[in-house]
């Protein structure tokens, strides 16, 4: 009973979330300027496809290749896997909440281009030590050991840090 409810309090909230987030931007809106008014609603909007678009990855490619693999490991041959339903979806729920989350990675990077934080030849220049970091961010999102889902995830991972380097090129400009 806990399970069905936790699964439906998400998919409630995931299906709900577009209306949340019109109802919000009309509470904001009188109190913002016409040109923040068309920024907020590119980047709410961009932020929740984005959001989606992780959490769809992990759904149809990510967590299937997981689960199988999760599903063939044996620590020994005496020792049965128990794989029961609570652990199923608090994985499925944990791994489609990060990989939505790591999906802003551009519009992150958006918003801190257009503050002046952060610039596409800085992003460019640390390159090799962001590989690095998204890798051990790909090894703590993935509850596997295998190479296959850590290349798995860190693959979007890493194109989402090229498509951030080119979202702050043009958002410097």
């Amino acid at each position: 009973f806990v399970i069905h409810m936790k699964t439906s309090l998400y998919a409630g909230f995931l299906l709900s979330s577009p209306y949340v987030l019109y109802a919000l931007f009309h509470f904001i809106s009188p109190a913002l300027y016409s040109h923040e008014r068309k920024y907020s609603i590119r980047v709410a909007g961009c932020g929740y496809v984005m959001f989606m678009a992780g959490a769809l990855l992990n759904y149809f490619l990510i967590f299937p290749l997981t689960f199988r693999f999760l599903g063939t490991y044996q620590v020994s041959t005496e020792v049965a896997n128990m794989i029961t339903l609570q652990s199923y979806m608090d994985t499925l729920l944990m791994m489609s909440l990060l990989m939505g989350i790591v999906f802003e990675l551009p519009v992150l990077c958006w918003l801190l281009s257009r503050m002046g934080i952060l610039t596409a030849s800085q992003m460019r220049h640390y390159r090799r030590h962001a590989i690095v970091v998204l890798l051990a961010l790909a090894a703590i999102i993935t509850p596997t050991s295998d190479i296959f889902t850590l290349l798995l995830v860190s693959l979007p991972m890493c194109l989402l840090y090229e498509a951030g380097i080119w979202v702050a090129a043009r958002a410097g400009k």
